[in-house]
């Protein structure tokens, strides 16, 4: 199974230049109407823009701008040096939530709002808790 999470977002192209920067990763696909980046073989970030899914799915749909401000999502990453992806991120304006810490379920998670306010949480699995 090839999982894509798309989250979307008001400025596709400033989305897009902020999951640059945090992921240290470029695009596979950045075209008008979708940016994708490969987080894995199976596990694609796309940022679509709001109007673009509204479009696509016409008046059936809730308006994602409505939302705007008020966390709709969480993007949860297992990285290697979570500190240095919470640091690249708040460099990029995200806003900080919470700083790196041990969670009562094992992880170092640091947690910051993107762009869109989508929650991005960094963090580290402890030794034991690989999965």
């Amino acid at each position: 199974m090839l999982a894509h999470i798309i989250l979307y977002v008001k400025d596709q192209v400033a989305s897009s230049n902020f999951y640059r920067y945090v992921l240290d990763l470029e695009p596979v696909l950045d075209v008008p109407g979708m940016t994708e980046f490969k987080l894995s073989d199976t596990c694609v970030l796309g940022l679509m823009p709001e109007k673009g899914i509204k479009k696509l799915l016409g008046e059936k749909l809730p308006d994602p701008n409505e939302a705007r401000g008020i966390p709709r999502a969480e993007v949860y990453l297992v990285v290697d040096s979570a500190a240095q992806y919470y640091e690249r991120a708040l460099q990029k304006n995200a806003s900080a939530l919470s700083a790196l810490s041990l969670r009562d379920w094992g992880d170092q998670v640091a947690y910051c709002l993107d762009l869109d306010a989508h929650v991005l949480a960094f963090a580290q699995r402890a030794e034991k808790n690989i999965v």
